[in-house]
């Protein structure tokens, strides 16, 4: 079974399963190495890298970015394409072609427009965006995955019943996985799961640290994405360390900082 297939199969081997999301080719070793069975990419964690903003980064540059995740371990690699760099279903459909080319098992189609005045495509476009991916995806020469986004609670629309007959009509379509990120209630999560006969991936970033994997997999989550969470942990870190020594002058977040010596011995690898 080549990554592409054990891609697909980790959606259908009836366990949740977490995707982790690396920002760079060194934290994309370190997440294979931690026994990680796929990654996905994260794009605010890759902008921000560069000091852009979220969705502030071009193509050329994402798919670079995508193609050196994909080096980085033999793992299978899902992107975050944000609106498939374009409004249209062509510009949809070429998106896929491309994303294929990096040697990518799947991205991610968002609905969302980034206009804040109208924040989701209209219901018929959206829908036909994914037809067009999908028709794309069909025509690749290896196995893709192609996950749906309906961007409704992410814009600040909390309307369950029109994202539930968004993810409806993209599984229609021909989706592989539903995505409704930012819902962050889990009668929520179980409703949409309920309506939904392909596996619903879940982000992490807009839940209560309260809540467990178990939580989700009870509610009929199949996939968990950990969004651009581990990145901001780690600039957390490092913003609680600089505040501490200008602060007090101590050194005491040396306590938890990570080995040098196991570092380069992953890296020669």
């Amino acid at each position: 079974m080549d990554k592409f297939q054990a891609f697909r199969e980790l959606h259908h081997s009836g366990k949740l399963f977490v995707v982790p999301n690396p920002w760079d080719a060194g934290s994309a070793k370190l997440l294979a190495a931690a026994g990680f069975q796929s990654l996905a990419t994260t794009s605010a964690g890759h902008a921000y890298t560069r000091g852009l903003a979220d969705h502030a980064t071009d193509q050329a540059t994402i798919l670079r970015h995508c193609s050196d995740i994909v080096q980085a371990t033999p793992l299978p690699v899902s992107a975050d394409l944000g609106r498939g760099f374009g409004d249209t279903p062509d510009a949809v459909a070429r998106t896929i072609a491309l994303a294929a080319e990096t040697g990518l098992a799947g991205c991610s189609i968002e609905d969302y427009t980034g206009n804040p005045a109208q924040p989701c495509y209209d219901f018929t476009l959206a829908v036909e965006r994914i037809e067009a991916a999908c028709e794309a995806r069909d025509k690749l020469e290896h196995d893709f995955i192609l996950t749906a986004r309906c961007d409704n609670y992410a814009s600040g629309i909390r309307d369950l019943p029109d994202t539930i007959k968004r993810l409806q009509a993209f599984e229609t379509a021909g989706a592989d996985v539903l995505y409704p990120p930012a819902v962050d209630d889990l009668g929520d999560i179980e409703m949409i799961c309920e309506s939904l006969g392909k596996p619903v991936n879940i982000v992490v970033e807009s839940l209560s640290p309260a809540v467990s994997l178990d939580d989700l997999e009870r509610a009929g989550v199949r996939r968990i994405s950990l969004g651009s969470a581990l990145y901001l942990a780690a600039i957390g870190a490092l913003i609680d360390s600089v505040a501490e020594i200008n602060s007090t002058g101590s050194l005491r977040f040396l306590s938890s900082i990570a080995d040098y010596n196991t570092l380069e011995t992953l890296f020669q690898r």
